[in-house]
């Protein structure tokens, strides 16, 4: 029989995940050509996998989604974190348009910074109420 992860453990593979996230968008900064789409793609994620680590501390099923505000609406009413609810309508759109070619406009390096400034703070708004065990 296949033991269940331990909660801190699923926690921090999803804080890992998001952290790779991270590491991306910081390589892809200091490259002689900056793919900013890729910069955006890699934000949402981060975003959306430290969103999803505190459902998964907290115990909240969640769908196979990528839209951040859906991900926030399922976090406890009374957990109060400081996160602009426009940063994650910021970051929704690059979960596709990162990803695949369309008709959107191309991402320049203001847009992708601010998208990297978001993640951030969804970052260290998520990291504050999960234990350090989770981190990392």
């Amino acid at each position: 029989m296949t033991e269940r992860p331990r909660l801190e453990d699923l926690v921090r593979s999803w804080v890992n995940k998001a952290e790779h996230d991270l590491l991306n968008i910081e390589n892809n900064l200091v490259a002689k050509e900056i793919p900013w789409d890729t910069v955006c793609f890699h934000a949402q994620q981060c975003g959306e996998k430290y969103l999803k680590a505190l459902l998964v501390f907290y115990r909240i099923d969640f769908p196979k989604i990528h839209d951040l505000t859906e991900l926030y609406a399922l976090l406890p009413k009374d957990l109060r974190l400081p996160i602009d609810p426009r940063l994650l309508d910021r970051l929704n759109p690059y979960a596709i348009e990162g990803r695949y070619p369309g008709v959107w406009e191309p991402v320049d390096k203001e847009e992708a910074l601010q998208a990297v400034e978001a993640a951030r703070a969804i970052r260290d708004a998520v990291r504050h109420p999960l234990p350090i065990a989770c981190l990392g």
